[in-house]
């Protein structure tokens, strides 16, 4: 059949404003009529028509509740707006960093490649009727859209009159593999169902030593459990660490996608995950069952990840240090050595101490992932991370939960390669504290404060900025609090210049530095869906080994008690305690 192009007139909405992640709302805003089809067609035009015509494009997500719709509105535009092929994971899923991907490494049956890709996630924001739905753009290196794309899909959401649509184009059967030709004024129009996994697969096995981590998982010793929350990392979980690693079945948690995540919040936090919290021994009731030696889990869209040992969190910032202090020793990938190493700034310098050891190439950059993905394609960043459950490297341009799960299974295996059959393997616990009497210790929580009135939040910032120019004011206010706080030596609002391409990203989180390197920030999160969130990251630094085995939240109770004095948190945002504590 022929389709035709309809142009249908629209009028804009407010707020189409694509955050850290692209534009997140509620799903009754989405269904709304024309709403997806404006940021669709903005998205287009801020693309210029050479990107688009003629391009193949990837359109998955998640699989929360209103993606199998929006997958089909997009395949009409992409249609309607002269888009070659479109490519579609099965059943609409593809976790975030497998499109990058499959952007990346993908040639289609026809010896295509995809030049960009609408993503339908709110990553770790729940799923349903009444609950987050999202969109992003990624570009042609598998990153997300930068701000200078991101900024122009938004003006064009304000100005748009009309968008493009092929109405008359059926809707093309996801749920079964296999190619569905069109044609239409400028002529072929193809969509191509492929699985989701096996590109994903062969990466992740190009990266790592799936038979070194086997022989670790075979071990009567080693036990393992992995939670996707029913989010879309479901689909790789059995296919990787069952056929591939040999993981026993019952190891897999919430493994099957579901469109509201099982009615749970899809994010691997120690507040959110509760089975495998539980299943890990670090629930509040004590269960009879032996913990197993180590457990992970995923967001909705398989971007981020939490790692856990028997009884014990890691820190996501621990956790990027780790890796990269053990990077080139356990994973092929990185034989050769690392190109460089970063951090999101709110996340804690572990990785800066490792470093400073390890001599190589380190950058602080504002939280996003397009950051890294700059350093990347410029090669100087093989291993980076940010404290909000995002782990990653260059081999693709997302953060990837699973591949964050693979690299410790890597280090659990080489550090026990000669051990498989002793008496006791070396736990995910020793591996943490043998780091800390090496690098020291960043002590280190964060605090959300979320869904706060959005002028209460603008007013707390502004208040600290102001405050910021007298280091004297600061300090009598830390000595008021707590004699025994270090004074800060350095407050600013955290600026950064892009050493690639020279783009400069203002107001990205106030920071107060200590003279013992412990550190407070404060920011606004773009990732919510409503009202503001106010996150309050705190730090503290211990270099003396016969200290870094506290309690973290004793051991940071006076910088905490600091952080509430010098923002007044209860006076602006009536709050007395925050929403969530990681």
């Amino acid at each position: 059949m022929v389709f035709k192009v309809s142009k249908v007139s629209t009028t804009p909405f407010d707020g189409q404003k694509p955050g850290t992640s692209g534009l997140r709302k509620k799903v009754k805003v989405f269904v709304q009529p024309h709403y997806l089809q404006n940021f669709v067609q903005s998205t287009f035009n801020a693309l210029t028509p050479e990107k688009v015509r003629g391009a193949t494009l990837v359109v998955s997500g998640d699989g929360r509740y209103f993606s199998k719709d929006a997958i089909q509105i997009i395949i009409k535009m992409s249609a309607a707006n002269g888009v070659r092929r479109v490519w579609v994971g099965q059943n609409g899923l593809l976790s975030t960093p497998a499109v990058s991907a499959v952007i990346r490494e993908r040639v289609g049956v026809d010896g295509s490649k995809a030049s960009g890709a609408f993503i339908l996630t709110a990553s770790h924001n729940p799923g349903g009727p009444n609950e987050d739905f999202g969109i992003k753009y990624n570009m042609e290196n598998g990153g997300p859209a930068p701000e200078a794309i991101t900024d122009k899909i938004f003006e064009n959401t304000k100005t748009i009159t009309e968008y493009l649509i092929a109405e008359d184009l059926p809707n093309v059967d996801i749920s079964t593999t296999g190619v569905t030709n069109f044609s239409g004024p400028e002529g072929q129009f193809d969509v191509e169902v492929f699985d989701s996994a096996s590109d994903y697969v062969k990466l992740m096995k190009s990266i790592f030593d799936f038979e070194l981590i086997r022989k670790l998982l075979s071990s009567s010793k080693f036990t393992f459990c992995y939670d996707a929350l029913h989010g879309v990392a479901g689909a790789y979980a059995h296919r990787i660490f069952v056929e591939e690693l040999g993981a026993q079945e019952s190891s897999l948690l919430n493994c099957v996608p579901k469109e509201d995540f099982g009615g749970g919040h899809p994010d691997p936090n120690l507040t959110y995950a509760k089975e495998l919290v539980a299943r890990m021994g670090l629930g509040k009731s004590t269960s009879e069952v032996e913990p197993p030696e180590f457990g992970a889990a995923a967001d909705g869209d398989a971007d981020r990840n939490m790692i856990l040992g028997k009884r014990f969190f890691v820190t996501p910032s621990d956790s990027v240090a780790i890796i990269a202090a053990n990077a080139v020793n356990a994973i092929p990938y990185f034989a050769s050595g690392l190109k460089g190493v970063a951090r999101s700034m709110p996340t804690s310098a572990a990785l800066d101490v490792v470093a400073k050891h390890l001599n190589l190439k380190f950058f602080e950059v504002p939280t996003g992932w397009k950051f890294f993905g700059n350093l990347m394609d410029a090669g100087f960043c093989s291993i980076c991370g940010e404290e909000s459950f995002g782990t990653g490297s260059d081999h693709i341009r997302e953060k990837d939960g699973i591949w964050a799960v693979l690299a410790w299974l890597s280090i659990l295996a080489y550090k026990n390669k000669e051990n498989l059959n002793g008496d006791k393997l070396v736990t995910v616990e020793e591996i943490v504290r043998q780091h800390w009497t090496t690098y020291g210790r960043h002590y280190y929580t964060r605090y959300d404060y979320e869904n706060v009135d959005a002028g209460a939040a603008k007013d707390l910032m502004a208040y600290l900025v102001k405050l910021q120019s007298s280091l004297d004011e600061i300090n009598s206010i830390v000595k008021g609090a707590r004699s025994d706080v270090s004074n800060v030596v350095s407050a600013d609002e955290f600026e950064y210049k892009d050493p690639v391409d020279g783009s400069v990203s203002k107001h990205q989180g106030i920071r107060f530095l200590f003279e013992d390197g412990s550190r407070l920030v404060f920011r606004l999160s773009g990732t919510g869906s409503e009202g503001a969130t106010i996150r309050l990251y705190i730090e503290q630094y211990e270099k003396d080994s016969s200290k870094t085995g506290r309690d973290s939240q004793e051991a940071l109770a006076p910088l905490v008690e600091v952080a509430l004095k010098l923002s007044k948190m209860q006076e602006f945002t009536g709050r007395s305690a925050p929403t969530v504590i990681t």
